[in-house]
């Protein structure tokens, strides 16, 4: 069944590639752009202007949509760079789910981050049932805590009667990655032998594309 949707940051990384994915399968898609469209260069949206920090946006860009994708953040590792990891992060989860609510929108899928759940015990896996950062612990980076406390705003709204489903990936690779994002471009650096240095250690890998099919997932049966 073709399903009207709106997806913030829908031409970032992640977001172009969920884009594609519900085109594929005939949704109709509308996509909030702040400022930069290449991502989705070429493709049958709809593009509506505006920024998740703004409630009004937010309302424009969700009226008369069956579904929404979250997938707009500031990814940092650099703290809170001024604060604007805060506001994207933690303001713009509780804006999506005021306008939401408003709109009638049937369906949210939100995506947080695997740096939102307590990596202690650090010599155990993590899954969904391990505890959010805690917003005092200034052990955890800022990123970490404020996609924590964007989780805890989708959770408050599914207490409002909100339908929400939240995913938490880890470290995304794949196709349309323009920009690059961070872990894209330390892979092109590797690639080309520029990194000045490695040191060892691991950390968990997913392709954007399971993540996309995780998130529609999500929208059908989670």
């Amino acid at each position: 069944m073709c399903m009207k949707i709106a997806v913030t940051g829908g031409a970032g990384f992640l977001g172009g590639n969920l884009v594609r994915a519900l085109l594929d399968r005939g949704d109709q898609v509308r996509v909030l752009i702040r400022n930069d469209r290449s991502g989705i260069e070429g493709l049958d949206v709809e593009e509506v202007p505006g920024d998740v920090r703004e409630l009004e946006d937010l309302q424009a860009c969700f009226q008369g949509v069956d579904a929404v994708f979250h997938c707009a953040a500031i990814v940092s590792i650099q703290g809170s760079m001024g604060g604007i990891v805060e506001e994207v992060n933690i303001e713009g989860p509780k804006n999506v789910v005021q306008a939401c609510l408003d709109q009638d929108v049937k369906k949210l899928v939100h995506f947080s981050s695997v740096h939102a759940l307590d990596p202690r015990p650090q010599k155990e896996p993590i899954a969904e049932d391990r505890a959010l950062c805690e917003t005092a612990d200034k052990h955890h980076p800022a990123y970490a805590r404020s996609k924590a406390n964007g989780e805890r705003e989708i959770l408050a709204g599914v207490e409002r009667g909100l339908d929400a489903c939240i995913l938490n990936p880890s470290g995304m690779i794949g196709p349309y990655d323009h920009k690059p994002s961070p872990l894209g471009e330390a892979l092109v650096q590797m690639y080309q032998r520029s990194l000045p240095g490695l040191v060892s250690g691991g950390y968990n890998w997913v392709d954007v594309r399971d993540v996309v099919d995780s998130a529609i997932a999500a929208l059908d049966k989670g």
